[in-house]
């Protein structure tokens, strides 16, 4: 959701902003997480019954196994690889090439990527390009933190009609009415259609 919803991808784009792939990385987040409304994907689990404590507990635990894969240093894990998130798996998830855009989105266990879909192997004649597709060029903590929120808030005041408004902010980031700026769907979409034609 994080990744295909503009409000919720305000946040969490300070994450992938970063052009390397280091341990400094994992530690890039958000300022805005609680504005963004992260939380409400925890709150299914309280409302089965999951204690509080618990729900807090194991996040942290998933955060702290999200630090060690943001690594180019480990290549494969061998059998790990179809269960688990590995440093490969999410250096996909962190990758800005068109065939790895909105993949890999497991914390700790990749076998809900491959079991809905969203799954894509690293491949080494694709080597992952790091950062977002348009990149802010810059190193102020405070633009990298808002730069998203200002962009869709100008795009929100900007638009002609309420479901503009709407789409500006829940469609997917790159969202315009008239198709003319990128998407990962249309970056991908245009990615195929180039295999296609150079007959890959």
């Amino acid at each position: 959701m994080s990744h295909e919803r503009r409000w919720f991808w305000a946040s969490h784009v300070v994450h992938h902003t970063s052009q390397h792939y280091n341990l400094s990385t994992a530690l890039r987040q958000t300022w805005t997480g609680s504005i963004g409304g992260t939380f409400i994907f925890w709150l299914p689990m309280a409302w089965i019954g999951f204690p509080p404590l618990m729900i807090a507990f194991f996040s942290g635990l998933s955060l702290v196994y999200q630090f060690w894969i943001h690594t180019e240093a480990i290549d494969r894990m061998g059998p790990f690889e179809w269960v688990l998130n590995t440093p490969s798996h999410h250096r996909v998830h962190h990758a800005t090439n068109p065939r790895y855009l909105d993949s890999n989105y497991a914390g700790v266990l990749i076998i809900w990527d491959r079991l809905f879909g969203t799954f894509v192997e690293e491949t080494k004649a694709d080597k992952p390009i790091y950062g977002v597709v348009s990149n802010i060029h810059t190193f102020n903590p405070f633009r990298i933190a808002f730069h998203e929120w200002v962009g869709m808030a100008r795009d929100v005041l900007q638009a002609k009609t309420w479901r503009e408004k709407l789409n500006f902010a829940f469609g997917p980031p790159g969202w315009s009415p008239d198709g003319s700026r990128p998407t990962s769907a249309s970056l991908k979409a245009a990615w195929r259609a180039k295999q296609g034609q150079d007959g890959h």
